[in-house]
């Protein structure tokens, strides 16, 4: 068994409904201290929720000068209520980045990272190995070259997000601002110089080596988790007869809600579209059902906090995952885990996910017609479902657990603790490094 560590997570965003990044960070770190281990947590906005479990969360605040330039609100670009704070030099460079279209957020969050823990190292602190999420900013080496192992989660490269970019531009322009925003370059680089890659999936493992350039044995190939216990089949939440319920962020083309909504359409009228994502006037999957006629038949619910989600998954018929690509397909896996069948797109990881979970149905991806056929199929046969339920509950709940994820994650963190050659356990805790501090000075040895 692994002997406890002293972890330290980085993660340039937190918050669970920022994206699958913040659910990862706060179920492993959680599962991870359960386990025994050390944890600390550097994290940037949208910030967490309280994690009582980590030994301590630090927020690193940055201005967030790039969401309010792609968000139309340039005159809010300066600091309040001190607008000098633009002269510091990573602030500078945030809102230059900005005005230039590239996203600075990474590199920026990893140099805050990197001093935060320079400045603990110095202090007397010691860590075994430190865990990026998804940011693989320039500091990250900077880490490196400290001496710490340094490990990183991918659930898929930028390039899949740059990819999906321009299938959305509609000129020259927004595909020169796709070239442009994505620092691919960067992480690329970063990734390459690492001690070891995690990723979810093995369609995510081969998108990595051939896009980053890592060697496949440096690629550890560890599932996400789901919350078996909170994500699970209520029989005190009564089930709708015809309620498919999607959660996916309409903007990225990757999500293939469009698909979804052509797919609702050539459904019965009774047939009813639940979905989880942001409502507003520009929303493409509302934008596509008005012009179908079928606008009345759409509820988008906002970002939910997760016990909504819960219930929204338990009450559903079933759910839909129209996604072009996904790295892992963690609402699939959310949605067995409640009990609920699935009806998924036949790509990226989706196709993994459901031979492992075996609870739903694969279509053909980008394909109006073949979608709908699967949700008909599943809303018209109640057996089919009862059975696809079952079975998709017991299998995510074999496989996709936290406790069994966070142990597989724990015993890669040993193997590469063992190829650099130290010991997989901590010796290195604050007191430690202190008290060795101390008895190496002249006042100690007076």
């Amino acid at each position: 068994m692994t002997r406890p560590l002293r972890l330290c997570f980085v993660a340039y965003r937190g918050n669970m409904r920022c994206g699958g990044q913040g659910v990862y960070l706060w179920f492993l770190a959680r599962e991870l201290a359960k386990l025994g281990h050390s944890v600390d947590v550097i994290v940037g906005p949208p910030y967490p929720d309280p994690m009582p479990f980590a030994r301590s969360l630090t927020e690193l605040p940055n201005e967030q000068f790039w969401g309010r330039w792609f968000a139309g609100r340039a005159k809010a670009m300066l600091p309040e209520p001190n607008p000098f704070k633009i002269f510091e030099p990573l602030n500078f460079y945030e809102l230059a980045g900005s005005y230039f279209g590239f996203l600075p957020e990474p590199f920026a969050f990893s140099v805050r990272a990197f001093r935060e823990i320079s400045a603990r190292l110095r202090a007397g602190a010691r860590y075994d190995l430190v865990h990026d999420i998804q940011c693989l900013g320039w500091g990250i080496l900077g880490l490196r070259a400290l001496g710490l192992p340094i490990v990183s989660t991918v659930h898929h490269p930028l390039t899949v997000d740059r990819r999906a970019s321009f299938v959305r531009d509609e000129s020259l322009r927004d595909a020169l601002g796709t070239m442009t925003f994505y620092p691919i370059g960067m992480q690329s680089t970063v990734a390459r110089r690492l001690d070891r890659m995690f990723t979810s999936s093995r369609v995510s493992a081969k998108q990595i080596t051939r896009d980053f350039g890592i060697a496949p044995e440096r690629i550890s190939m560890v599932a996400n988790g789901v919350d078996t216990d909170l994500f699970r089949p209520d029989p005190g939440v009564q089930r709708s007869e015809n309620e498919i319920l999607c959660v996916g962020r309409a903007g990225d083309p990757n999500k293939g809600i469009k698909t979804l909504v052509e797919a609702l359409a050539k459904l019965p009228a009774k047939v009813k579209l639940t979905l989880v994502d942001e409502d507003g006037p520009d929303n493409v999957g509302r934008k596509r059902a008005e012009a179908l006629g079928i606008a009345d038949r759409l509820d988008i619910v906002g970002r939910v906090p997760i016990d909504t989600l819960v219930r929204l998954y338990q009450r559903a018929t079933l759910v839909a995952v129209p996604s072009r690509y996904e790295g892992f397909g963690l609402p699939a896996v959310e949605a067995m885990a409640c009990g609920t069948p699935v009806v998924a797109c036949r790509s990226g990881a989706l196709p993994e996910v459901l031979e492992v979970g075996g609870g739903g149905l694969l279509v053909e991806r980008d394909d109006p017609d073949s979608l709908a056929a699967g949700l008909r199929t599943l809303l018209e046969d109640h057996e089919l479902r009862a059975k696809l339920a079952a079975r998709g509950r017991d299998r995510v709940n074999a496989a996709y657990a936290w406790p069994r994820v966070a142990k597989a994650t724990a015993d890669v963190y040993a193997e590469v603790l063992r190829e650099r050659g130290r010991p997989a356990r901590t010796t290195t805790s604050e007191s430690d490094g202190r008290r060795r501090a101390n008895q190496s000075s002249p006042s100690s040895a007076a």
